[in-house]
């Protein structure tokens, strides 16, 4: 079963997608749409750090929205624009996940959707079911 999740913790869809979709089995697979460095409010954050930031508080409003937490992020794909910001990216990273290890990979790429975007995140997260004699 497929749950498509949408939250007022992170700015809304730009287009024709979900802002998260949830499949349900053993565990709940919960995939967060890339998340750019875009506010509540619209705007998008001045500068490469305030964008690797912003991502990262919309990505954690998603899924915090829905019970989860860094602990929770299974896969991380990134993409950046400008090779410069590896180290950026890996800094901001690294501090958001804490001691959370998930599969990640990161691309450089020509560019995204928008132009001035820097940096988008998507992010597959878990939810373990509860059942009778679960040790969760």
């Amino acid at each position: 079963m497929i749950k498509y999740l949408t939250t007022d913790k992170a700015p809304p869809a730009f287009s024709r997608y979900s802002q998260a979709v949830e499949v349900a089995g053993n565990q709940s697979l919960i995939f967060v749409s890339g998340q750019v460095g875009v506010g509540l409010d619209g705007k998008l954050a001045e500068g490469s750090r305030a964008q690797h930031e912003q991502a990262w508080r919309n990505v954690l409003g998603l899924i915090g929205a829905h019970g989860l937490g860094p602990g929770d992020i299974v896969e991380v794909t990134a993409y950046l624009t400008d090779p410069r910001d590896v180290e950026l990216y890996r800094e901001v990273r690294d501090r958001v996940l804490d001691a959370a290890a998930p599969a990640s990979t990161l691309l450089i790429v020509a560019g995204l959707a928008d132009p001035r975007w820097r940096v988008e995140i998507a992010v597959v997260a878990a939810r373990p079911h509860h059942t009778k004699g679960s040790h969760y």
